[in-house]
């Protein structure tokens, strides 16, 4: 099940035409969304010009416009008490206007609240809406920017992911930049993703009145006129409608030929979209990386060699990418779940191996990141998977998991000291939990805790790099 042999190269353009998916749900987005929007994109920047470098930046722009999408996730739900991804998704269709943002204000604030907390909301909304959804875009837009820097693009993608909600009469957010003071790529990106959210809910006239209307307003007029060139063009229209676009688009890519994703820059992107799972929730971040950290451990006390090691740790990074499709109303919810949350919070494990299994180079990793919640007794989720249908690399990443749940804090409770989180999963050995695994970690943790404190910091950052 588990190879842990070297990836094949493959096009970087296919790699994240791939994972994008993964950022679509985070913002609410029938999956494709991104492909979709660089589509659009690709074909409006043809329409004015743009040389094939400038088209190969637009590409990577808009499929990783989103990449700072989960970082406001959990602050959305606690200010508008809001599923984050219902409200992400409506939010892309109001236009700006007084009307549609007291409508999307009153029917989006506090769905599932009592009437005083909705009350409450809607008024501080009211009040403050107008920094709130600056200081929301402004993290959404700088975390991107960082993320991209971190996976090597220039400085015209950076800067094409960090300016995407700005507008043209400078209204928008979060800099409230001007005409050309805008970047190219980021006019052509938001129209783009306007043109998606209203052909895929409405339909392809009214992805057409979407874009009319704001010309002048949100759109440079000449970005305006090249989308409408395209209006009669029904071999763009039906290929926008089509379900093996990701695949048409990675192939699309200008001079796709220079970019190739090798070993180390898998371990770059695994790193990047790990950073992007943290995000969603402030009690998960560094989740991923620790519980990196605890497998690599556990896997080098086992005897395992480095190259496959490395391919672990890519598993470890991209083990919960499935939570990107969860709301953080179940997510960080202080109390006890209920069974239709606990149901949400059991689809995450499967969100997690549907996204890995379609990308070329991260399929073989798709099933410990499947089956990270199963137990040795056939009592876990999602699959109810028990003994021997578990694999080894599986246990790993389970039983660090398990750990890094216990001894960092969660909603509901406050971190576990490490002697007291060993001795909840020495009742769980043979149960749940892999006894070998489990001997693995207590061996690597004591080994850990008689280092100097100097060599356990490079330890902690050998284990991660």
């Amino acid at each position: 099940m588990s190879s842990g042999t070297p990836q094949q190269q493959i096009h970087l353009a296919e790699l994240l035409a791939a994972l994008s998916h993964a950022l679509d749900i985070t913002e609410g987005q029938p999956v494709g969304h991104c492909v979709r929007a660089c589509w659009t994109g690709l074909h409006v920047g043809q329409q004015m010009g743009l040389k094939s470098g400038q088209l190969s930046d637009l590409y990577y722009t808009i499929l990783l416009k989103d990449l700072g999408c989960s970082s406001n996730a959990a602050r959305i739900c606690a200010h508008y008490l809001a599923d984050d991804l219902t409200f992400k998704n409506e939010f892309k269709k109001v236009d700006g206007s007084l009307p549609q943002v007291l409508n999307f204000v009153i029917t989006q604030s506090g769905v599932k609240a009592n009437m005083a907390d909705k009350f409450r909301s809607i008024i501080t909304t009211l009040r403050h809406g107008g920094q709130i959804t600056r200081e929301l875009i402004e993290t959404r837009c700088q975390r991107g920017a960082a993320i991209a820097r971190q996976m090597h693009f220039n400085d015209a993608v950076q800067q094409g992911i960090l300016s995407l909600d700005e507008h043209w009469d400078g209204t928008g957010q979060p800099d409230k930049l001007q005409g050309l003071e805008i970047p190219l790529y980021s006019q052509i990106a938001l129209l783009g993703q306007v043109v998606d959210v209203f052909f895929m809910n409405d339909g392809r006239d009214e992805a057409i009145k979407a874009v009319r209307s704001r010309a002048g307003t949100w759109f440079n007029p000449k970005v305006v006129d090249a989308f409408l060139a395209l209006e009669t063009d029904e071999a763009y229209w039906q290929t926008l409608a089509r379900n093996d676009l990701s695949d048409i688009i990675y192939r699309f890519e200008p001079g796709q030929s220079a970019r190739i994703a090798d070993e180390d820059y898998l371990d770059d992107i695994a790193q990047a979209f790990a950073q992007v799972v943290d995000s969603k929730s402030p009690f998960t971040a560094g989740h991923s990386e620790r519980v990196t950290l605890f497998a690599d451990l556990i896997a080098e006390q086992m005897g395992y060699a480095e190259e496959k090691r490395r391919w672990l740790r890519r598993a470890a990074l991209l083990h919960d990418i499935g939570k990107l499709g969860v709301s953080n109303s179940v997510l960080d919810k202080p109390g006890r779940l209920n069974d239709e949350e606990f149901a949400e919070i059991k689809k995450h494990p499967v969100y997690s191996k549907d996204i890995l299994a379609n990308i070329r180079a991260f399929g073989d990793i798709a099933p410990v990141a499947g089956g990270h919640h199963e137990r040795l007794d056939g009592k876990g989720y999602p699959f109810g998977l028990k003994g021997d249908e578990i694999d080894m690399d599986t246990r790993i990443v389970t039983v660090a998991d398990i750990f890094d749940a216990l001894t960092a804090d969660r909603p509901y409770r406050a971190a576990m000291p490490v002697p007291k989180a060993l001795n909840i999963m020495r009742e769980m050995v043979d149960d749940a939990i892999d006894r070998n695994c489990f001997t693995a970690l207590c061996a690597a943790i004591a080994k850990f805790d008689q280092l100097p404190t100097a060599d356990r910091q490079a330890g902690e950052l050998k284990a991660v790099s």
